[in-house]
């Protein structure tokens, strides 16, 4: 629940492009959360974290792909003058899962902190099996996507009131598209 790059992600799709791709994108973050589950239910996150080319690699891809996506919001800002959450394509829905699943899933920072944060609540004598992961993945992931969706719902909302501001809109992208490339420029750093 704490605001990071997810939270970003999913408020920025449920204010620009309506409720149901704040759902998607929240979908798609928590797919990478279950992703990261299995990673780390295989042992693979301690490869990965214990590589430094590997996990560079995923630290590389994943700050890119938050840099293009706030160039394009940047680049586009100005062609999106009124929010029109009525005429929404179909294509957005769709895009936003695969965003939100590729957005979280290059996330080293989810990885290290399955690989810190999980092991603690797993008894040393199950620390091998893989199940003890997987449910506390699963309940992450339940938790995060209940969290996401009212998040959106609440941010959706808002976004009613704003839908008919060319400055709030102007606004809302700029600093969208700011934060992606902060955040991708802090995960190089």
């Amino acid at each position: 629940m704490t605001p990071g790059m997810d939270t970003v992600f999913v408020l920025n799709k449920s204010i620009a492009e309506g409720k149901k791709s704040g759902i998607y994108a929240s979908l798609g973050v928590n797919s990478g959360i279950m992703i990261h589950t299995l990673i780390g239910a295989l042992g693979l996150s301690i490869l990965i974290s214990s590589s430094p080319l590997a996990l560079a690699t995923i630290k590389y891809c994943g700050a890119v792909y938050l840099i293009y996506t706030g160039v394009i919001t940047l680049v586009k800002r100005r062609k999106k003058h009124v929010l029109n959450l009525d005429n929404q394509t179909k294509s957005n829905k769709p895009n936003s899962y695969w965003a939100g699943l590729i957005t979280n899933t290059l996330n080293p920072k989810v990885a290290l902190l399955f690989l810190a944060f999980f092991p603690q609540f797993i008894v040393p004598t199950h620390i091998q099996s893989p199940v003890p992961f997987v449910i506390l993945g699963m309940s992450y992931a339940l938790m995060g996507t209940l969290w996401y969706v009212l998040l959106t719902l609440l941010a959706s909302r808002c976004s009613e009131k704003l839908k008919t501001s060319k400055n709030a809109v102007l606004y809302l992208n700029t600093v969208s598209g700011v934060v992606f490339i902060a955040m991708g420029l802090l995960i190089v750093y």
